[in-house]
């Protein structure tokens, strides 16, 4: 079995910061790509960033220069630091992951949310 937990969800003003944090544990031989995907009321899920285990990057262009992404690969933890937030960034806040458990599978991995409210 493999859990994705994430943390570091909650509300904040226009413009502050927020820091969110996903461990995944259990079973685990490796982990390709981590990422973070929001979905606001009434929206499809987006992708909002991703980190391969070397390090490239890649972002949504509406959280370009805002938000970075940053994983620890010794913890099995991937990170989305939060600057800059708006109001239209409030969602629930997904955390991904492409695992390779110990029996050699292949799975993509889902943590349950965490909500981010931005107000203004």
């Amino acid at each position: 079995q493999v859990q994705l937990v994430e943390s570091g969800g909650g509300l904040v003003q226009a413009g502050g910061s927020l820091r969110l944090s996903c461990a995944a544990s259990g079973s685990i031989f490796s982990i390709n790509r981590m990422g973070w995907y929001r979905q606001a009321p009434g929206k499809q899920r987006e992708l909002v960033a991703t980190i391969t285990s070397g390090g490239s990057t890649n972002y949504a262009d509406t959280v370009k220069g805002r938000f970075t992404i940053s994983r620890d690969n010794a913890k099995n933890t991937v990170y989305l630091q939060m600057n800059s937030l708006k109001p239209e960034d409030t969602a629930v806040y997904y955390c991904n992951a492409d695992i390779i458990n110990t029996a050699r599978s292949y799975y993509d991995y889902w943590g349950r949310g965490t909500q981010v409210t931005v107000s203004s």
